[in-house]
């Protein structure tokens, strides 16, 4: 049966910068221009794990995703290695958003999409890493949600997905639609050809604004957070060194045996 596939995409500031080029000024997080945006790498996944299932059983891949002046060539990434529609919700009033209203903005969508079988997320953002907007989207669509997906496969409107857990794997069954929420087990993203990348460039995204969903911009973004971030900050590391001497190896370490005995981590 050919599945009808979304993939929620998200742009995100490249992880791999060096730590000492992010700043952090009035509560928020600064980058320099040097630091250029990427599909975040769970993301990517993602995406492999819908065009896996394409490669098998066919069907259509719509990539979606949400945020505010994406840079094209980046986002468009997703139609270069195989997805056949990338929507945006694109507008201000998507900004700093948190959890809630990130996955309240995409469930909408999903539902004005309206036909699918599985949406794939992938575990966590690359930038805030807080892993709750795919089960977000299942709760609010209300539909099953199966996480850490190391590998999936579908026939006749079920799937089966391998999960992971702390001492191997387990395989469960979830019939669809479901949103399936990926880890790094299912393999790196493929290499976009040269085939696609010409047909990507000829494709235009779909971009949508909060009333083509059918929310107030007081639900979306910064305006619509449940959480309150209190302080971002960048910790001060510290260190000192003591060297613990002795006559011999035997009197240095029941010298350090002491020390480490009265700074108490022993």
């Amino acid at each position: 049966m050919a599945v009808n596939m979304i993939v929620c995409c998200k742009q995100v500031p490249d992880p791999e910068a060096p730590p000492a080029v992010f700043k952090v000024v009035n509560n928020k997080m600064t980058l320099p221009a040097e630091v250029k945006p990427v599909i975040g790498q769970y993301e990517e996944f993602a995406l492999e794990a819908a065009l896996k299932i394409k490669d098998t059983a066919g069907g259509k891949i719509t990539a979606l995703s949400l945020g505010n002046n994406f840079v094209r060539d980046v986002i468009k990434k997703s139609l270069a290695v195989g997805a056949d529609e990338l929507i945006l919700l694109e507008d201000k009033a998507f900004e700093d958003g948190d959890s809630w209203s990130t996955a309240n903005a995409l469930a909408a969508a999903i539902r004005k999409i309206g036909t699918y079988d599985v949406v794939f997320c992938g575990r966590q953002s690359s930038d805030w890493d807080a892993g709750q907007v795919g089960l977000g989207v299942a709760e609010i669509l209300g539909i099953p949600a199966v996480t850490l997906a190391r590998k999936v496969e579908v026939t006749a409107g079920k799937a089966k997905v391998e999960r992971v857990i702390p001492d191997g794997y387990q395989v469960v069954e979830v019939t669809l639609p479901a949103v399936i929420v990926v880890t790094s087990g299912i393999g790196a993203l493929r290499y976009a050809t040269l085939k696609g990348i010409m047909a990507a460039a000829k494709k235009q995204p779909v971009v949508w604004k909060p009333a083509d969903i059918g929310l107030e911009p007081s639900k979306l973004g910064a305006a619509g957070r449940r959480s309150k971030l209190d302080k971002l900050f960048q910790p001060v590391k510290e260190s000192k060194c003591e060297i613990i001497g002795g006559d011999t190896a035997a009197e240095a370490g029941a010298k350090l045996a002491v020390r480490l005995r009265e700074a108490k981590l022993l």
